[in-house]
């Protein structure tokens, strides 16, 4: 995809949200998504997150010239090979200086990498879908030595994705990726910073916290009990994790276009595992059903297979004795409330940028377990809805707004605060 427009960008998160629909035809494959820090990582997260994909970063330096670092003579990556550029001996790089420049950046390469993931080893690409992220091309250095450095690693297919990039360094990656997705190429391109209206710099401490999230999720996978429910012939998939003297159980009912994979989801799990918590995680849908739009809107549909996977699960001898609590977010949010409506074991519900109003008037007058809605005060339309579905509830239930969120709490310390109002309100009502 390589229009030839000047498309304006409002931030990297924007960005990020543009690419994601460009790449939908993704969803499903969780694909690994690597950034270019710094700035392709605050796009990249974004990717990630909307296409239920685990996020890395793929760690390339490019060589500064002589006396101008900034301005790019190559690239070099984490295993120590680099290009160099035709130009490289025309700002007086020559073949000592390129050595010694390498040096330095291989260096910082091994110190960036000790930083942003000091308590696990990179995500492997080999067999996998992988999706190469930079929030702009200007040269092209720095994506062509990713590329390469990812295409060693034998990926099952490589798509280098940006959403701005000169006409001449995107003619320049083509051999290096199988597919590449560009949402904007201006004829008269000067840098990548003039097609976005905020391109504020992103610092190594941002970096981090963007990748912090996958760390906390990939530890408690390791201690996953993987399930799988047979559902009127549909295998769904499950993650099961059973803390020492666990209180209780919390079932995730992810929403539209997401699954148990779902990273937001997966963090707020692992937090509430930590204060003794039961948690479960499954996809409501087959991968061939979350590519149709109407089967993620089925709010019916949802409900009934939510409602027989929480009877196997109260089968469970292990389970059996532990109180029920259900975790929505969006659609399944909806369909949480559904099956809240229906049965009376069900202690207590938490809605994270749910759209409750989809449950329908007649089940949101019947839930009687104690509700707590939480919504982002930037997400006007949602607060709407969740305010008029807050009036239809004759249970026990609270509309909480966490200052500055939008839709997927992506703000700092956003996710954080709707793990811990969840963790508050399940202790509450156990």
């Amino acid at each position: 995809m390589t229009p030839a427009t000047d498309t304006v960008f409002r931030d990297r998160r924007d960005a990020g949200e543009r690419l994601a629909s460009a790449l939908a035809s993704l969803r499903g494959t969780r694909p690994l998504v690597l950034g270019i820090p710094r700035g392709g990582l605050a796009v990249a997260r974004v990717v990630a997150d909307r296409l239920d994909g685990a996020l890395d970063a793929v760690l390339v330096r490019k060589l500064g010239a002589p006396g101008h670092e900034e301005y790019a003579i190559g690239a070099i990556d984490e295993s120590g090979r680099y290009e160099v550029s035709p130009h490289a001996a025309a700002s007086g790089a020559d073949e000592a200086y390129v050595r010694q420049e390498a040096g330095r950046q291989l260096e910082r390469l091994a110190q960036r990498r000790r930083l942003y993931s000091p308590h696990r080893n990179p995500h492997d690409p080999a067999g996998r879908v992988v999706v190469v992220v930079d929030d702009g091309l200007a040269t092209g250095a720095t994506m062509r030595s990713a590329l390469r450095a990812v295409r060693r690693q034998n990926p099952a297919r490589l798509i280098a994705a940006v959403p701005v990039a000169a006409p001449d360094s995107l003619a320049s990656i083509r051999a290096f990726a199988d597919d590449i997705v560009c949402l904007s190429v201006p004829v008269a391109f000067h840098s990548v910073g003039e097609y976005y209206l905020s391109f504020n710099p992103v610092e190594d401490d941002e970096v981090i916290r963007l990748l912090a999230r996958e760390e906390v999720a990939e530890a408690s996978d390791r201690h996953a009990i993987p399930m799988v429910f047979d559902v009127d012939g549909t295998m769904l998939e499950g993650d099961l994790h059973v803390p020492p003297r666990a209180s209780g159980i919390v079932v995730f009912v992810h929403g539209s276009g997401s699954s148990r994979r779902s990273s937001r989801n997966r963090y707020v799990a692992s937090t509430l595992q930590a204060r003794g918590f039961a948690t479960l995680l499954f996809d409501l849908l087959s991968a061939d059903e979350e590519r149709t739009t109407s089967e993620r809107f089925d709010i019916d549909k949802l409900a009934r297979r939510l409602d027989t996977v929480l009877s196997r699960v109260s089968e469970a001898p292990e389970l059996a004795s532990l109180p029920l609590a259900l975790f929505g977010a969006s659609t399944g949010a909806a369909a949480a409330l559904v099956v809240a409506a229906r049965r009376r074991d069900i202690r207590a519900v938490v809605s994270r940028g749910g759209r409750p109003d989809l449950a329908g008037r007649d089940a949101l007058a019947n839930v009687t377990a104690p509700t707590l809605l939480i919504v982002g005060s930037a997400d006007r339309e949602v607060i709407a809805l969740n305010r008029a579905a807050l009036g239809e509830m004759p249970a026990t239930a609270e509309l909480v707004l966490v200052p500055g969120a939008t839709h997927l709490f992506e703000e700092v310390g956003a996710l954080e605060q709707v793990a811990s109002l969840a963790g508050d309100w399940f202790a509450r009502w156990w």
